[in-house]
């Protein structure tokens, strides 16, 4: 098929959506479709066979946006939509499939063009407005609810990336359109020896001791100022926190908090790092860590985890235990004290590592590239049988 596909979103950057438009392309491709990407004029052009990546113009001399919502995001919509407009023009498609809140442009033009469309739905869009602190108002909250129910309501299949989300379409009666397509797949790590990866490894850290690592943004609702309040409480002296990810004035925020709590000396950090280097500082670690203290969705970083067969230590919240429970984990209470416990028992205990185990053998039947392609043809099948039905 030929696919006209929208994303609201710098292509590619090492953050959440973008990963998962990357690995979408990635089993478009693989199953034989040809796909045109509508994107932001940023990123890096990371493509596939059959796949076209087209970019905006660049009229407002944006050069960074956010994760989350954002007033910029307005006029570089509008300009994705006539983009996309125009390309609808020139060329005959066989299906829209949009990202995030382009799916309300891509409703618009499935209507106009009589394409089945594809709403791949990230988040909840409403529940954006409270995870990243944009709006308190009343009026915003419920423009976005209805924004979300009349996106679900015209779209002939969703993609939801979680449990939560599921629920929530299957709430709003849609669950005939769902499919639950979770964001399990890996980039393809650098091929070192043992001994260039113990070589990193000094760079990091002594023979003693030990690794604890976090990868990912660091945003308010990731938990990270409670994870540095758990170091001061683990009373190993030979343990070193690796904290990979963050935007360069994150970085900075995250030191002088670490100096705030004296615990700066056991503090390592990267800032941003390429997708491939990640399956590196796993390896690398012995125990990994999920402080997140709110949201629903998933983070992408547990499926990446679990796979590992190292131990993996997460807040008891519901964005982890739609995934996770206690025989492939350890799962505690988001508060600093509690954290530091568990993090001890996964550093000293052989309980630990006989859950880490069930993790990477759970991860190997269920993770896998051609089960993820499965769920995209599934994806397909459902749009064009609601367009037809």
């Amino acid at each position: 098929m030929k696919i006209l596909m929208f994303a609201p979103e710098p292509y590619f950057q090492s953050r959440g959506t973008p990963i998962s438009v990357y690995f979408r392309l990635k089993a478009l491709s693989s199953l034989g479709h040809e796909v045109d990407l509508v994107t932001y004029h940023m990123g890096e052009d990371r493509t596939f066979k059959n796949v076209n990546i087209m970019r905006i113009a660049d009229l407002f001399s944006i050069r960074n946006i956010k994760i989350g919502p954002s007033w910029a995001k307005i006029p570089l919509d509008f300009l994705l939509f006539i983009k996309a407009f125009s390309q609808l023009l020139r060329k005959r498609y066989d299906l829209i499939f949009s990202h995030e809140e382009a799916a309300l442009l891509g409703v618009l033009l499935s209507k106009m063009w009589n394409l089945p469309h594809i709403y791949d739905m990230h988040s909840s869009l409403p529940q954006q407005l409270e995870n990243f602190n944009f709006s308190k108002s009343q009026l915003m909250k419920s423009l976005f609810n209805w924004l979300e129910r009349f996106i679900l309501k015209h779209s002939h299949s969703v993609i939801v990336i979680c449990k939560d989300l599921y629920n929530q379409i299957k709430r709003a009666g849609y669950e005939k359109k769902g499919v639950l397509l979770e964001n399990f797949l890996d980039f393809e790590p650098a091929s070192l020896s043992e001994e260039e990866v113990m070589e990193r490894r000094s760079e990091i850290c002594s023979n003693e001791e030990k690794i604890v690592l976090y990868t990912g943004n660091f945003q308010a609702y990731q938990g990270i100022e409670m994870l540095l309040k758990a170091v001061s409480g683990i009373r190993s002296k030979n343990v070193v926190f690796l904290l990979v990810g963050g935007a360069r004035s994150s970085v900075e925020r995250i030191k002088k908090k670490a100096e705030q709590e004296r615990v700066l000396q056991k503090i390592h950090l990267t800032g941003q790092v390429d997708p491939s280097e990640i399956p590196l500082y796993i390896r690398l670690a012995d125990v990994l860590v999920s402080p997140r203290l709110s949201g629903t969705n998933t983070p992408l970083k547990i499926y990446s985890y679990l796979k590992s067969g190292k131990p993996l230590v997460a807040t008891d919240l519901w964005t982890h235990t739609q995934v996770l429970n206690e025989k492939i984990c350890i799962l505690v209470k988001p508060e600093p004290e509690e954290m530091a416990k568990g993090i001890e028992f996964a550093l000293s205990s052989d309980e630990a590592g006989e859950r880490a185990e069930a993790a990477r053998k759970m991860s190997q039947k269920n993770y896998t590239f051609s089960r993820y392609k499965q769920k995209i043809e599934q994806v397909l099948e459902k749009a064009f049988k609601h367009k037809n039905g």
